[in-house]
């Protein structure tokens, strides 16, 4: 596994780096929507990365960040409210935020399907998604998927199609956009009240 309570360091000042201007700029496109004082939840947010950048273009919005690690959450920006948990078991009552962030954290989740129906739960009736990933059907995307199953980590990588079909399934329209071997989703509940009768 990676020690990742031992690399905030590292990801705090090299991780701004790997994010392409054109995805930090649909990100802030994603974000203009929301009213004043919404509620963002950063999931699995590292150092808080994404939310950086989410500030930059957002300052006005609540930031709320989760992490398993305490090493990188410790060096997660003054604005944010961070806590010590999983994506798969979120503490937070249902429909407690407008939108859900993800950065380069989806393949690290142990159960991503159990992730998503947390998600799901905690995001108001309309919430929106916004995930940056790897494309495993790329090749360097394809690289990291090896690398990170060698050092033990889940690996959990979606080609851009498998993903969307994942998100519809548990109500989101869905929009992809690709950004050379790294894309980025866009999804915005739209059955989220018959999933939550069923659940």
């Amino acid at each position: 596994m990676i020690p990742f309570n031992h690399l905030g360091w590292f990801f705090k000042y090299l991780g701004p780096t790997t994010y392409p201007r054109d995805a930090i700029k649909e990100l802030c496109r994603f974000l203009r929507p929301l009213s004043q004082k919404a509620s963002l939840l950063d999931l699995g947010s590292g150092t808080g990365v994404l939310s950086e950048f989410a500030y930059r273009c957002r300052d006005d919005l609540r930031f709320v960040a989760i992490d398993p690690s305490e090493g990188m959450l410790k060096f997660s920006p003054y604005y944010v409210e961070a806590h010590t948990a999983r994506a798969e078991a979120l503490p937070f009552e249902d429909e407690s935020f407008e939108v859900v962030i993800i950065g380069e954290a989806l393949h690290h989740f142990q159960d991503p399907d159990k992730a998503m129906q947390e998600i799901v739960r905690v995001l108001k009736g309309d919430g929106r998604l916004f995930i940056y990933e790897f494309d495993p059907g790329r090749f360097l995307g394809k690289s990291i998927c090896r690398a990170e199953k060698m050092a033990g980590e889940p690996a959990n990588f979606y080609k851009p199609k498998v993903l969307k079909s994942m998100l519809e399934e548990h109500g989101f329209s869905v929009e992809i956009s690709q950004h050379g071997w790294r894309y980025t989703v866009k999804a915005q509940l739209t059955g989220a009240a018959d999933l939550r009768l069923l659940s």
